[in-house]
C-alpha cells in the first residue's frame, strides 16, 4: 500500500510538473492569438489580459537562468546549433532544457526508490529516460519543422517568382514572401527573416544563404540555395532559373507521393495478416470447428 501511494504522488508530481511547462510555453502564442483578435475586432489599443502569467514566467525563467549559472553549465556549441535548427533560439529555451537534464534524473531516481522488486533498476532506468527525454523531444522538434519547411518550399518559389517578374529584388522579395507566408508557413518567414536580420548585421548574401541551409540541413534547400549561389555569381536571370527549381521540386513531390503509394501495398500486408485474417478465420472457421469436434466426440461414446 504505501509503495503504490509513493508511486503515485511521484506519478503526480511528475504530471504537475509537465502541465506546468506547457501552459508556461503556449502563454506566448496564446498572447499572440489575442492580440491578433483584438486587432480583427477593431481594437487598436489591445493589451494583454494574462500580465501576471507573463510575470510569472519571467520569474521562473530568471530562477532557472541563475540556477544554471551557479552550476556553471555553458552552452554546447552542438546545442547552440541544435536549437537553431528547432526554432527556439532563446535563453529560456536552453534553461528549461538544461533544468530538465538536472531534475529530470534526481526525479526518476526519487520514483525509483519507491518499488519494491527491483528497485535499483527502476531507479537506473528512470532517471536514464528522463535524462534522455528532453534530448528525443528536441530531436522531434527539429524533425518537425524540416518537415514543414519541406512543404513550404514550392509555395516560397511560386511567390518569389511572382515577385521578381513584378521588378522587386531578391532581398525585398523575400522578405515579402516571409510576409505573405507567415500564417500558412511560419518557419519558412523565420527563416526568410533571419536572412534579412543576418544581411543588416553586416554578413553577406551568400553567407546568410549558406546559414540557412546549415540550420535546414534539407536537400531541397541546399539545393534551393545553391540555385541562388549560382545566380549570383554568374549572373543568370533569376526569374527563370526560380521557375525551372519550382517544377523540379513538385516533380520530386509528385514521385515522392507515387512512391509512398506503391508501398502501401507493401505495408499493408502486416496488419491484415495479424489483424484481419485472424478473426475471419475465427468467423469462418469457428462453427465448423465447433461441429466437427461436437461430431468425434458423439462418435467417441
Amino acid at each position: 500500500m504505501s509503495t503504490l501511494f509513493y508511486l503515485a504522488t511521484g506519478l503526480t508530481i511528475f504530471s504537475t510538473l509537465a502541465v506546468l511547462a506547457c501552459v508556461l510555453f503556449s502563454t506566448t502564442a496564446r498572447i499572440a492569438s489575442e492580440r491578433v483578435l483584438a486587432v480583427s475586432r477593431g481594437q487598436r489599443h489591445a493589451k494583454p489580459k494574462r500580465q501576471i502569467s507573463r510575470e510569472v514566467q519571467g520569474q521562473l525563467f530568471a530562477s532557472i537562468h541563475w540556477l544554471r549559472s551557479s552550476i556553471g553549465l555553458s552552452d554546447d556549441p552542438k546545442l547552440l546549433t541544435r536549437f537553431a535548427q528547432s526554432g527556439h533560439n532563446s535563453d529560456a529555451y536552453r534553461d528549461i532544457y538544461a533544468f530538465a537534464r538536472i531534475a529530470g534524473p534526481i526525479l526518476g531516481l526519487v520514483c525509483g526508490f519507491f518499488i519494491a522488486s527491483n528497485r535499483f533498476f527502476a531507479m537506473i532506468a528512470f532517471a536514464g529516460v528522463a535524462y534522455l527525454a528532453p534530448d528525443m523531444i528536441l530531436t522531434r522538434i527539429i524533425r518537425r519543422r524540416r518537415e514543414k519547411i519541406r512543404l513550404g518550399i514550392p509555395d516560397a518559389i511560386d511567390l518569389l517568382v511572382i515577385c521578381v517578374d513584378a521588378g522587386l529584388g531578391m532581398d525585398q522579395a523575400m522578405l515579402r514572401v516571409g510576409q505573405e507566408l507567415g500564417t500558412s508557413h511560419p518557419e519558412i518567414y523565420e527563416e526568410f527573416l533571419q536572412i534579412s536580420r543576418e544581411q543588416r548585421a553586416g554578413k553577406l548574401r551568400i553567407e546568410a544563404w549558406r546559414a540557412m541551409a546549415e540550420r535546414s540541413r534539407l536537400p531541397e534547400m541546399d539545393a534551393f540555395v545553391n540555385m541562388l549561389m549560382q545566380t549570383e555569381r554568374f549572373g543568370t536571370p533569376i526569374a527563370r532559373a526560380l521557375s525551372n527549381f519550382g517544377d523540379t521540386i513538385r516533380q520530386k513531390r509528385r514521385q515522392l507521393a507515387e512512391e509512398m503509394a506503391a508501398k502501401t501495398t507493401v505495408k499493408i500486408i502486416f496488419p491484415l495478416v495479424l489483424c484481419i485474417f485472424p478473426s475471419m478465420f475465427i468467423v469462418l472457421l469457428g462453427p465448423a470447428g465447433i461441429a466437427i469436434s461436437r461430431g468425434l466426440t458423439g462418435m467417441g461414446q
